[in-house]
């Protein structure tokens, strides 16, 4: 099981990571959607055009990046929505047992079914270097191949917490 743990360990702190990166670019996100505001407004009073497509499209797929990205991370840190009202009021052991079947039947198998259901869309994006059909847009490949690596850290984390599930029920459940 250590393996399974140093593994779980390494899941981990790559979702850290990304949590790292997520909050920069959330701060990033923020500052393009109150540029594009205000240049919205300005260009009223100026007659030239301060914002483009481009800079719309880029707080979009920022917003994207945070979103898809911070799956992982959330997860990690249980800080998802959970709509359950008694999983709060139960024991650590209870908690236990429903996220690691939450994890085994639901999780698990949904990040590989969006793995299965997007690779082909993905790689059609790819193939053909998909673009924006608005005037002065951004490549639109990079975003959808995103859908993969997220479901993929989301996946990974699953199993983290699968492991980690696993660890504390073995040794809550006496000697092995």
């Amino acid at each position: 099981m250590s393996l399974l743990r140093r593994a779980a360990d390494a899941i981990d702190r790559v979702n850290d990571k990304m949590g790292s990166a997520i909050a920069w670019l959330t701060l990033l996100m923020v500052l393009f959607g109150a540029y594009n505001a205000v240049a919205r407004w300005a260009t009223r009073y100026v007659g030239v055009s301060l914002s483009s497509n481009a800079l719309n499209e880029l707080q979009w797929y920022l917003f994207s990046v945070v979103f898809l990205l911070g799956a992982a991370w959330g997860l990690r840190h249980n800080v998802h929505v959970r709509v359950d009202v008694l999983y709060g009021r139960l024991g650590e052991r209870a908690q236990a047992w429903i996220d690691l079947l939450g994890s085994v039947l639901f999780l698990i198998p949904f990040c590989a079914m969006m793995l299965w259901v997007s690779w082909p869309a993905v790689a059609r994006s790819f193939a053909v270097r998909e673009v924006s059909p608005d005037p002065g847009g951004l490549p639109r490949w990079p975003i959808k191949a995103l859908l993969l690596v997220s479901f993929v850290l989301l996946l990974l984390q699953g199993l983290a917490l699968a492991v980690r599930r696993v660890d504390l029920l073995r040794k809550d459940g006496g000697p092995r």
